[in-house]
């Protein structure tokens, strides 16, 4: 199935979910990002999103991750170019205590560059949570939000690595059981994964 498809399909579903829901028997798929409201001082601005899936993650050797759990990370550019809107939504997946956007190109494993779950703090949050799915963090991202090799740099260049596919969102989980990468709901080096591209205004 192309990206494009997986946007398009089951947005109803996904965004129909709520903390009460029972879980589900069958796996939902990815929303189309340009289907959920965006903040409206940033609904003009430039987007970039992605799909989230196993599929897309690097595992560890002889680690096999056969999560069927999904999402979509979907970002807005303000007019100034100042400020970087995002939600992170997710489905059919436990024990989340981070996400986040990372610098490097498909297929390789690269450095955290700004925090988005809980939220933009650098600080993870509790092991062993349980099931969550739906908009699971939303909030506003700026320069003095950017980590790693980024810190200290303008907003521009991580929407530079955004719009040319040098970087990816990651959620992580974890049990909080010894051993790690237990299966899903306990992969700490990240459960699903997608790289972010353009999506236009």
């Amino acid at each position: 199935m192309s990206r494009t498809a997986m946007l398009v399909s089951g947005s109803a579903l996904l965004l129909a979910c709520t903390a009460e829901s029972p879980e589900p028997t069958n796996p939902l798929t990815v929303p189309a990002f340009t289907k959920v409201a965006i903040s409206p001082t940033h609904a003009q601005g430039t987007r970039f999103g992605t799909p989230l899936s196993s599929n897309e993650e690097v595992m560890p050797s002889g680690v096999v991750n056969s999560s069927a759990a999904v999402g979509n990370a979907i970002f807005s550019l303000s007019a100034d170019g100042s400020e970087l809107h995002y939600k992170l939504i997710v489905a059919n997946i436990h024990n989340v205590f981070q996400a986040h956007i990372h610098s490097a190109p498909s297929g390789v494993n690269g450095g955290i560059v700004v925090w988005l779950y809980p939220s933009t703090a650098v600080s993870p949050g509790p092991t062993g949570g349980g099931r969550i799915q739906g908009v699971i963090a939303e909030g506003t991202i700026t320069a003095a939000n950017l980590v790693g090799t980024l810190e200290g740099q303008p907003l521009s260049v991580l929407t530079g690595l955004l719009s040319t596919g040098g970087a990816y969102v990651n959620v992580h989980t974890n049990d909080g059981v010894a051993p790690t990468n237990a299966g899903p709901g306990d992969f700490p080096g990240g459960e699903i994964r997608g790289q972010v591209e353009h999506r236009g205004h």
